[in-house]
């Protein structure tokens, strides 16, 4: 490309991809590249051939012309700094180590209430570091009933606790000694088996979890806009660190807070066909940034007013608790792009000065917020 063009910036490419070193690297040379969805450059193709041929010179030319004529309903790659490079691909590690510690913690609890329901009894956290201690030295019924204080009292010692060593080991031993039911000692000694892996896998996994949280730390406590993020209710260290890093920093990636919050898939989309029509939530979306704005609609909750307000006000109205959660973090977006913008801190009388529930220009819906559509209506919209 560079021998048929010498000014780097006259250059456009579509790559169905927005990461990876051949990104990188055209980016770093000055070129405009478009990340093309793949689902979008099917559709294009489609447009042109409806036979169903595909091959790579064709999806080529699919792709130059979609950049050359239609590149301005697609989004260009951002030009986000290294820093928040790193702290997005630590951020989505750590998140799915944690996703990875909750489904690992879901099997162990399954596995032990098929035959060690003691267990259950004895560690609501069953992931947590007394839990995980005891189980790696009696992953079965009759090693737990065996323990003594003294050894339960050295695991939790290992483990980390320092406080009410004696009373927790106490309660812990009375739970596994309690009556149980019992299954064969072959089914047993498999279901132990797994626990025994189980746990060592969350072991591992509690300690990466620990370490990267420490890097994903000092990643971000050292970005220019981390105190701005801080600064906003319902936002520590990490959810601040996984928000940032999804919406990057380049300055200019959105033009207004509108644009932010369709890419964030806060804000509603209309389905319409004549008389038909509807207001619903998005579905297609980045699965890591909805789950931290979630998150942080939830966090914000007792640290802002305004925001408890703001969601009081949808609940009453008819919202279900993710519906208003939404609404919430639809606001909040909206407050966000605001204070990068000025560069100024959140402020709470500033942020819910002008009302909760009809201020539209501040990041809210109008009445109805995702409201889902009734039977009929779906009906209508299925036929």
């Amino acid at each position: 490309m560079a021998a048929h063009c010498e000014d780097s910036e006259q250059v456009v490419v579509g790559i169905e991809t927005d990461n990876g070193l051949w990104v990188q690297a055209l980016h770093a040379v000055g070129y405009r590249v478009y990340g093309i969805n793949p689902l979008s450059a099917s559709r294009y193709r489609d447009r042109h051939c409806v036979s169903g041929a595909k091959s790579d010179a064709g999806d080529a030319k699919i792709l130059a012309d979609l950049v050359r004529t239609d590149r301005h309903n697609h989004r260009q790659l951002a030009d986000d700094s290294s820093a928040v490079h790193a702290i997005k691909v630590l951020a989505r590690t750590h998140q799915s180590l944690v996703w990875a510690r909750t489904r690992h913690s879901n099997a162990l609890r399954a596995g032990l209430s098929q035959y060690y329901p003691a267990a259950l009894a004895a560690f609501p956290d069953i992931d947590g570091r007394d839990a995980l201690a005891v189980l790696q030295r009696a992953p079965d019924p009759s090693a737990g009933a065996t323990l003594s204080l003294s050894k339960i009292s050295s695991a939790l010692k290992v483990a980390g606790r320092q406080r009410s060593i004696d009373a927790r080991a106490r309660e812990i031993q009375t739970a596994l000694r309690s009556p149980q039911l019992h299954t064969s000692d072959q089914v047993v000694a498999a279901l132990s088996a797994s626990t025994t892996a189980t746990v060592a896998v969350l072991l591992v996994l509690n300690t990466q979890i620990s370490e990267l949280q420490t890097q994903l730390t000092d990643h971000f406590e050292t970005h220019p806009d981390a105190d701005i993020y801080l600064s906003l209710p319902g936002l520590g260290v990490i959810l601040g660190a996984r928000v940032l890093g999804e919406f990057g920093d380049d300055p200019n990636r959105y033009t207004d807070a509108k644009s932010r919050k369709n890419y964030a898939a806060t804000s509603q989309i209309t389905v319409a066909s004549g008389r038909r029509r509807a207001v619903i939530a998005r579905h297609i979306k980045n699965r890591h940034l909805a789950d931290a704005i979630d998150m942080w609609a939830y966090s914000s909750l007792r640290a802002s007013p305004g925001a408890r307000t703001f969601y009081d006000q949808h609940r009453a109205a008819g919202d279900t608790h993710h519906q208003a959660l939404r609404a919430l973090g639809n606001r909040f977006i909206g407050i966000l792009h605001g204070c990068l913008r000025h560069h100024t801190h959140y402020n709470e009388h500033t942020a819910w000065a002008r009302g909760i529930v009809n201020t539209c220009g501040s990041g809210c819906f109008r009445r109805p917020p995702f409201r889902r559509a009734d039977r009929r209506l779906r009906a209508m919209l299925a036929g």
